[in-house]
């Protein structure tokens, strides 16, 4: 039978692995729970690490020959076989099978499925959770949702009233990502400590509004047009710059330390980065080299002392010229 979430995080603490897991369901739930389990691998000794596409074409026999690969070090590894649409198909399902009947030693195999449902509930899953680890991650239910925010804001070092918790269960409407997006926000805006409903209602913005979040993703994604207008929205509005550009600050803080990273997914997985937002600045940072993003911080922190009044301009002008920037590193020269 499957893991309940309670018990996953308790078998997550064990000193040893189990041979197989397969983690399925909600796609931020899932790659949470993965990135926590390749942490957890490599505490124990796990130093190596085979990532395997299952994708349209791919060759199950991979499979099996990952398993019986001798290790270069001889130390454990690790297989991490993604499951997109949670469907191995009659090869998939035997290979699986044949791995789970009898698991290489020093190996863990970890399957990971963005897409679950009763409907993909079948004999290979079954024989899997028999001899390994089986979690299903669902979203939260509507009764369930101020418990679960209070748990990531816990993991996050904030804490929340229960009027403030269901404040924003209310605002996100059950969108999982958008939750963990304004959580991950609050922690930029308001820091460690205790938030109360009030703040919550200043600090959170509303689904239907234009917000900080929707500014950077769509510059990042090099939409200038789109973000310009997110811009404007959050001016017309009466937003303050000076919280806006603390959130920019800290975006492209971000988009420096991954320019500055040997190994981009690696440094992707410390800063907590789910897939989407991942592939969002792997294409940001294939527009423009480091010094592109190291020019926009110092713009930016010009901007923000603008706002601050501590250095003369116009700050929303020469935010306009910063996002442009970004979007479409060729109208850096507005940074001139």
């Amino acid at each position: 039978m499957p893991l309940s979430t309670g018990q996953w995080q308790k078998a997550l603490a064990a000193d040893r692995l189990a041979p197989v897991y397969l983690l399925a369901g909600e796609e931020l739930l899932v790659l949470e729970a993965a990135d926590a389990l390749r942490a957890q691998a490599k505490k124990l000794g796990y130093s190596e690490r085979e990532v395997l596409e299952a994708g349209q074409h791919f060759d199950w026999n991979d499979l099996a020959r990952a398993g019986a690969s001798m290790s270069l070090f001889a130390t454990r590894r690790l297989i991490d076989l993604r499951l997109p649409t949670g469907r191995p198909g009659i090869e998939g399902a035997k290979a699986i099978n044949a791995f789970c009947a009898d698991p290489p030693p020093d190996v863990t195999l970890l399957i990971t499925a963005m897409e679950w449902s009763s409907k993909h509930d079948g004999a290979w899953n079954r024989k899997l959770d028999a001899s390994g680890t089986m979690v299903v991650f669902n979203a939260p239910r509507a009764h369930e949702w101020a418990g679960w925010i209070g748990a990531r804001l816990a993991s996050r070092g904030l804490s929340a009233t229960p009027e403030a918790a269901a404040l924003l269960a209310e605002r996100v409407e059950g969108n999982l990502l958008a939750a963990a997006q304004e959580i991950d926000k609050l922690v930029v805006l308001h820091g460690e400590g205790r938030i109360d409903a009030a703040e919550m209602e200043t600090l959170v913005a509303d689904s239907a509004r234009y917000d900080a979040f929707k500014l950077t993703d769509a510059a990042f994604a090099g939409d200038g047009a789109r973000a310009l207008r997110v811009l404007a929205g959050l001016r017309a509005e009466g937003d303050e710059l000076i919280a806006l550009m603390g959130w920019l600050v800290n975006q492209l803080q971000l988009a420096l330390r991954l320019a500055n990273a040997r190994d981009f997914a690696a440094q992707a997985k410390v800063e907590r980065l789910w897939q989407a937002r991942e592939q969002l600045f792997r294409q940001a940072l294939r527009r423009a080299p480091r010094e592109h993003w190291l020019q926009c911080l110092a713009r930016a922190s010009r901007i923000d002392r603008m706002a601050k009044g501590r250095e003369t301009g116009n700050p929303w002008q020469e935010a306009e010229r910063l996002i442009a920037a970004i979007a479409e590193p060729r109208a850096a020269a507005a940074l001139a």
